[in-house]
């Protein structure tokens, strides 16, 4: 894999949530990474990440149904496409292979 194909921490961890929930749109992920991960970060670095993720193929969008809640509106829906799925694939396994023979590293 070439070092454009490596992800970041961030856009792994968006990968991931958006993998994990049933309907996810920005703040459900940004909910998510948060409750699972311990993570608190902002609207915009979601919205953000996944622009970029979207820009790169790893993610595709499309606006659902509108919602009562939302006054009419509908919300914007992702998820991770066959590419996306290879990347994080393909970052996860690079870094365990670094990790292979390091003992964990532990808080003193």
């Amino acid at each position: 894999m070439g070092r454009g194909g490596i992800l970041g921490e961030l856009e792994q961890m968006v990968l991931l949530a958006v993998l994990r929930l049933a309907t996810p749109y920005p703040v459900s992920v940004r909910d998510e990474i948060s409750a699972v991960a311990g993570v608190d970060l902002s609207r915009g670095t979601i919205y953000v990440t996944l622009h970029r993720l979207e820009g790169r193929g790893l993610v595709e969008s499309w606006l659902g149904e509108a919602t009562p809640e939302r006054g009419g509106k509908a919300r914007r829906l992702f998820r991770v496409t066959a590419r996306g799925r290879r990347a994080l694939a393909e970052s996860r396994a690079a870094l365990d292979r670094l990790g292979e023979g390091v003992e964990p590293v532990r808080e003193r």
